[in-house]
C-alpha cells in the first residue's frame, strides 16, 4: 500500500508519498529502489547505444588496429593442451579469446580527463556515481544533412530547452548526427568533416547547466583538428564525455535515463564503454525485460565459429 511518510528537514515538516511502501514482502520495511525497479524499470524499454566493435571498424588516424583471436596455452598441462596451443571448442569443450589492443580508445568510448590532462582522473578514477543519469537527446540531423560538418551551438541547446525545458544538472547530453549509421564505412565516418559540438554549446552545457557529460556519435568532439578545440578544453577542465554512440535515433529527446558501464583499466585513458538508453514503457522503440530478461540469455541455432579477423560468430 502506499503511505504517507514525514520527512523532518530542519525546522520544517515535509509531507511526500513513499514510493510504494511495502508491508508484505518485505517484512514492512520500506524497499523504494526496489518498489522503483518493479513498478518502472521492470517495465520500461532498453535501448543499447554501443556499437560491437571488431577489427575493420573505425579507428583514429595514426593507429593500429587490433587483434582478436583465441587464447594460446601459456604453459603445457600434460593430458590436457600443449604450450602455445589455442583454447578451442572442439577440443577442450571450452573458448577464450585473446585481444591484442594497442591502445584503449577503439569503439564506442568513455573519455576521461587524463586524455589530454596529466593531472585529470583516469577510467579507474570514474566514481560509480555516473553509473545511471538522466538523458537529453539533442537532434541536430536535419542540420547535417545539409552540412555533413555541422558543429552544435548553444542555440541548438536552447531549442531543445524551449520545447522541454532546462537540461538537467547532472545530466548525460547526447548530440544526435545519425553519423552512426555510417559506422560500417570506417574510411568516410573518420574522415573529415563530420559532425562536432563547439566550444561555446560545451561550455553552456558544463558551466551553465552543469550536466555530467556529453556523448557524439563521431569519434571525436569537434572539427578542430590537429588541436581539438572542445575536447582539449573538456579535458582540461575534468569534465569527460562519450564517443562513437550509436542508436540515438531511437531515443526519445526527454524523459529517458542512461546507464553507464566501462571496463575499469587502472590508469586507463579510454574506457571500453557500453551505454544503455532506458526510456519509458510506451516508448516504440527498444525490448523490456519480459522480452529480453537476460536469464537464460538467448542461444545461436549455429554453432560459434571464428572468422578470418579472429572473431567468433555463428556459423550458418
Amino acid at each position: 500500500m502506499r503511505r504517507v511518510v514525514p520527512f523532518l528537514v530542519g525546522s520544517a515538516l515535509l509531507i511526500g508519498l513513499a514510493q510504494e511502501a511495502v508491508a508484505d514482502d518485505h517484512g514492512g520495511q520500506a524497499m523504494p529502489l526496489w518498489d522503483l525497479y518493479n513498478s518502472t524499470l521492470s517495465h520500461a524499454k532498453y535501448i543499447d547505444l554501443t556499437h560491437a566493435i571488431a577489427p575493420g571498424g573505425p579507428i583514429g588516424e595514426g593507429f593500429a588496429d587490433f587483434k582478436v583471436g583465441p587464447a594460446l596455452a601459456g604453459i603445457a598441462i600434460p593430458g590436457v593442451i600443449e604450450k602455445g596451443e589455442p583454447f578451442t571448442y572442439e577440443k577442450l569443450g571450452v573458448a577464450i579469446t585473446a585481444y591484442d589492443l594497442p591502445m584503449d580508445h577503439i569503439g564506442t568510448q568513455f573519455g576521461p580527463p587524463a586524455h589530454e590532462n596529466d593531472h585529470g582522473a583516469t577510467i579507474s578514477d570514474i566514481p560509480p556515481t555516473v553509473v545511471l543519469r538522466p538523458l537529453v537527446v539533442i537532434n541536430v540531423v536535419p542540420k547535417v544533412v545539409v552540412d555533413p560538418g555541422y558543429q552544435t551551438t548553444v542555440a541548438d541547446v536552447k531549442e531543445w530547452e524551449h520545447r522541454h525545458g532546462l537540461v538537467p544538472a547532472g545530466s548525460v547530453v547526447m548530440i544526435r548526427s545519425d553519423w552512426s549509421k555510417k559506422w560500417n564505412d570506417p574510411k568516410r565516418f573518420t574522415t573529415q568533416p563530420f559532425p562536432g559540438v563547439t566550444l561555446a554549446a560545451l561550455k553552456y552545457l558544463h558551466l551553465d547547466r552543469h550536466i555530467l557529460m556529453h556523448g557524439h556519435e563521431p569519434l571525436d568532439t569537434d572539427n578542430s583538428a590537429p588541436e581539438f578545440v572542445g575536447e582539449n578544453w573538456l579535458l582540461k577542465h575534468n569534465f569527460a564525455q562519450a564517443e562513437g554512440v550509436a542508436n540515438l535515433d531511437q531515443v526519445p529527446e526527454s524523459g529517458a535515463l542512461i546507464a553507464i558501464g566501462f571496463a575499469k583499466f587502472e590508469g586507463g585513458t579510454g574506457g571500453f564503454a557500453r551505454y544503455i538508453a532506458i526510456a519509458p514503457a510506451n516508448w516504440p522503440h527498444g525490448v523490456t525485460i519480459e522480452q529480453q530478461s537476460g536469464a537464460p540469455l538467448p542461444t545461436h541455432v549455429h554453432p560459434l565459429r571464428r572468422g578470418a579477423d579472429g572473431v567468433l560468430r555463428e556459423t550458418r
